[in-house]
């Protein structure tokens, strides 16, 4: 197997481009397709502070590699789920990571904010696990970018992501999901910008990526998505692109092409109260996060009281 580009010893090959690279020409054509992202979505500047949500896992490392290497100002954002020696190796990766290459980085714990874990939360609120920790990931991500006055949150998300939760919008015809389905949210309502520079590329691609830089990340899925949806539109997506390569690509970015004639872009209407618990824009008097660190609260007083 050659390299499509210098014709050395390739070692990754990839169907849906009928190309196969070898490590430099890989590297070269991975830090392209992150800067067309970053370009085509006008996701940020030079000048922009960056805030990288890290979780210890191969993207959001890998991203936060990608970033520095381009030459762009980020500080890295973990947040300690409480979910046991998972939560646990995952903060060891990412300080091991920082540490290696001289990053900042800013660590929060969701327990210490809202009184108890993910699965706590899931259980207290009848949300699934993944839900509850999406609602918190959103807030603490806002509020530590604000704090730590940076203009911009990227996350790891890659194609395979996007991919994966489109089918799954489509299945059930999510309206407002698909509307805001797009790989960079304007800093609207009191929210910073949120981006997804990796969409551009597949999980395959991610895990060369960090395998060839020697990044050390968490390589199993948390344990409190055994159940989630999203992996099985995944297992759903990978099926069809192994039968069909490209189809990943076409589907997403299809979407995204067309997206304006479904949902054409309108003004965003501002959120009409400020939380009266947390002072952040909410379309209701207390935000989501809030009510869930309220339910917390007095779960814990319930359980004092009957004790």
């Amino acid at each position: 197997m050659k390299c499509r580009v210098c014709r050395e010893k390739a070692v990754i090959d990839l169907p849906r481009h009928n190309a196969s690279f070898c490590p430099a020409c890989f590297d070269s054509y991975l830090m392209d397709q992150v800067w067309k992202a970053i370009d085509e979505f006008e996701m940020f500047g030079k000048n922009d502070r960056i805030l990288v949500a890290v979780s210890g896992g191969k993207d959001s490392l890998a991203l936060w590699d990608i970033l520095n290497r381009l030459g762009y100002r980020t500080t890295g954002f973990h947040l300690d789920l409480g979910i046991g020696g998972y939560s646990g190796e995952s903060l060891e990766k990412t300080r091991a990571f920082a540490l290696r290459y001289g990053l900042t980085l800013h660590v929060e714990s969701l327990v210490q904010e809202v009184g108890a874990s993910v699965a706590n939360i899931a259980e207290l609120t009848n949300r699934p696990p993944c839900s509850a920790c999406g609602v918190s990931k959103r807030h603490l991500f806002n509020r530590a970018a604000q704090k730590l006055e940076c203009q911009v949150v990227a996350t790891g998300h890659n194609l395979d992501d996007e991919a994966s939760r489109l089918l799954g919008n489509i299945l059930h015809w999510q309206d407002g999901y698909l509307e805001k389905q797009n790989p960079a949210l304007p800093d609207e309502g009191g929210l910073v910008r949120k981006v997804k520079p990796l969409n551009r590329l597949t999980e395959k691609e991610m895990a060369a990526y960090a395998f060839l830089k020697g990044i050390n990340y968490v390589v199993h899925e948390c344990p409190m998505s055994v159940n989630a949806k999203q992996l099985f539109y995944k297992k759903i997506m990978n099926q069809v692109e192994q039968e069909s390569p490209g189809t990943k690509q076409a589907f997403y970015f299809g979407f995204l092409d067309r997206r304006s004639r479904f949902y054409p872009e309108k003004a965003e209407e501002a959120p009409a109260y400020l939380c009266r618990e947390c002072q952040t824009p909410s379309y209701t008097e207390v935000c989501t996060f809030c009510r869930i660190r309220l339910k917390v609260a007095r779960s814990e007083q319930n359980q004092d009281t009957t004790a």
